[in-house]
């Protein structure tokens, strides 16, 4: 091996020298040569020169050398400082959160969602991430953990303590910073709030949770074991304004009329249109929705619904064009079609849709379910035929229990004739079944809308399930590990503010043209560091690591000029509560 130098011609037509070590060797006879290392340039590396000779000789340092020290990560919590000014987060905190000794609630607020968004941790688990992580307030001071080990609590009483009380004053100011808020988003984006989207979610426990609060009731999360809360979000024009926590055991649709009087009352909304899921239809919510000169446009059940099967053989099919989808292909997109059907009610309009793409989810579901289904039926069939299981009710009680399960109504008929369990498709269940696969039906009062837009509408409810597997997935909403009712409803607010500020980070990539997601962009910027370093005879300076080409990309899209974090006063470099 031997060193060689290459000269490379860059883009703006300079000519740069560098160094490669390359190998020789033979093959076929002839002598080649293939690098083996790329070393630099060569202007770069003449500096460099003599620092590695000594390290190659094992010679002392020069004291001249800089003395790096700790490099803690900095561009994740940078992002989100600067995401909070944008949003007026910090004057709107400073204004409802209050005073509080030492640092202010609003940095402390700052603290808690910037931890969700970056590393989503308890209060107890944050201690960890300050270590890692250069988190500070507005003056520069940077957080540290206060270890204290205690039993199996290794954080100082003290520091949670000001954790928790953050969290306190932030359910007591809820109400407020989310009209505030709403105000301030609708100043930086123009909103109008005349179509409010609502979806509701559920979020489990670990352990018992608060008393008569956190119950048992219909899972999202799969997780029927564990009690839970109920989650309700309401979103305008693609960003979450408000949110509402009920016990767990909470009805959908019983949710509905107090949603819509919150907004009414407390963020002075006019008449809007109330777009919600099947979930949330009643007849009472209907009746209270327009008594009160509001409009709706929602879901209808499809099963038990004696007027679908003349809905779904009409054919006035209406092509809708491409990107009504929640996802396109380049090539051979999924076709969604709608008609408008009779309703037999001069104030409703029904709409029926097919769409492609929710077929194949539907079938897949469906065959899956089967499958399952078919398998425990099975097994129990030869249980009955070997005489392990012979009371009819026992069996029947089993059979019940497969088929409560995965749906096998819908798809088995089954009967115990001589003591014989025997099962079998059901033709005329099963072809209902397939029938309705890809259609839904959307009913709504809004008389001058249009069917392409009434479907856009009621597919934009997606946008609120997006934000819920973002609250639940990327922030790490759950589980819930408090057990007082108000920092339990404290924990989603954390969550539903980080939310927002992800929202705000994804839609300034999207206008700077920038095609990642704020998930991939906070991975990115996890390589952007504050390096900390010492001259011979000068006190330590800081300096920030510019990042991977693709944080680099988000600053800039940022517009985040100024990278390094404040300097803190004299004597004051770090805070503990």
């Amino acid at each position: 091996m031997y060193p060689r130098t290459v000269k490379v011609r860059s883009k703006s037509g300079s000519v740069h020298e560098y160094v490669r070590v390359v190998e020789a060797y033979r093959e076929g006879g002839k002598v080649k040569q293939r690098v083996v290392a790329d070393l630099g340039r060569k202007d770069l590396l003449v500096e460099v020169l003599p620092k590695l000779r000594r390290l190659l000789t094992g010679e002392a340092p020069d004291p001249a050398d800089p003395q790096f020290g700790e490099a803690p990560t900095w561009g994740p919590v940078l992002v989100v400082r600067a995401l909070f000014d944008q949003l007026g987060l910090w004057s709107i905190l400073d204004q409802k959160l209050g005073r509080a000794k030492g640092v202010p609630f609003a940095d402390r607020a700052f603290v808690l969602v910037a931890n969700r968004l970056i590393a989503p941790a308890s209060e107890h688990g944050l201690a960890g991430w300050l270590e890692t992580d250069f988190v500070c307030d507005r003056k520069g001071r940077r957080f540290i953990p206060h270890w204290h080990q205690r039993r199996r609590v290794r954080i100082h009483p003290r520091q949670l303590d000001a954790w928790y009380r953050t969290l306190d004053q932030l359910h007591a100011a809820k109400d407020q910073i989310e009209v505030a808020l709403y105000h301030r988003l609708r100043d930086l984006f123009s909103l109008k709030p005349d179509l409010v989207l609502y979806d509701i979610t559920s979020t489990y426990f670990e352990g018992a949770g608060p008393h008569d609060f956190a119950q048992h009731g219909y899972s999202r999360d799969a997780k029927s074991q564990n009690v839970q809360v109920i989650v309700g979000m309401v979103m305008v024009a693609g960003w979450p304004i408000a949110h509402h926590v009920w016990e767990g055991n909470r009805i959908d649709h019983s949710t509905v009329q107090e949603v819509i009087s919150d907004l009414r009352k407390r963020f002075e909304f006019g008449r809007l249109v109330f777009v919600g899921d099947r979930g949330m239809v009643t007849d009472e919510n209907i009746e209270s929705i327009t008594k009160d000169k509001h409009g709706f446009l929602v879901g209808i059940k499809r099963r038990r619904n004696a007027q679908l099967d003349a809905w779904l053989d009409a054919a006035k099919w209406i092509d809708c064009p491409g990107g009504i989808n929640t996802r396109e292909r380049k090539t051979d997109p999924p076709r969604t079609r709608a008609q408008e059907v009779p309703s037999g009610d001069p104030d409703l309009r029904v709409i029926v849709i097919d769409s492609d793409e929710r077929r194949g989810y539907e079938q897949a579901k469906r065959e899956q379910a089967m499958e399952r289904a078919g398998q425990k039926l099975e097994k129990l069939k030869e249980r009955v035929a070997s005489g392990d299981l012979k009371r009819p009710e026992k069996i029947g009680a089993a059979v019940e229990r497969i088929m409560q399960k995965y749906h096998g109504y819908r798809y088995f008929d089954w009967k115990l004739s001589g003591g014989t369990l025997e099962f079998s498709e059901s033709e005329t269940r099963l072809g209902r079944e397939t029938k309705i696969e890809g259609r839904y039906v959307i009913m709504s009062s809004e008389k001058g809308l249009g069917i392409l837009d009434a479907v856009a509408m009621y597919k934009d409810l997606t946008d609120v399930e997006s934000g819920f597997r973002q609250l639940k997935d990327v922030l790490a909403m759950r589980p819930i590990y408090h057990q007082i009712e108000p920092r339990v409803k404290a924990h989603i607010f954390v969550a539903a503010l980080a939310l927002l500020v992800q929202r705000l980070l994804g839609r300034r990539l999207k206008a700077a043209g920038v095609d990642l997601s704020p998930a991939r962009a906070m991975e990115a910027l996890s390589t952007v560091r504050l390096v900390m370093f010492r001259l011979e005879g000068q006190p330590e300076r800081r300096g920030v690591a510019g990042g991977c080409p693709d944080a680099r990309l988000v600053l800039k899209a940022l517009k985040l000029v100024d990278q390094r974090p404040p300097t803190p006063p004299e004597g004051e470099e770090t805070v503990m509560e």
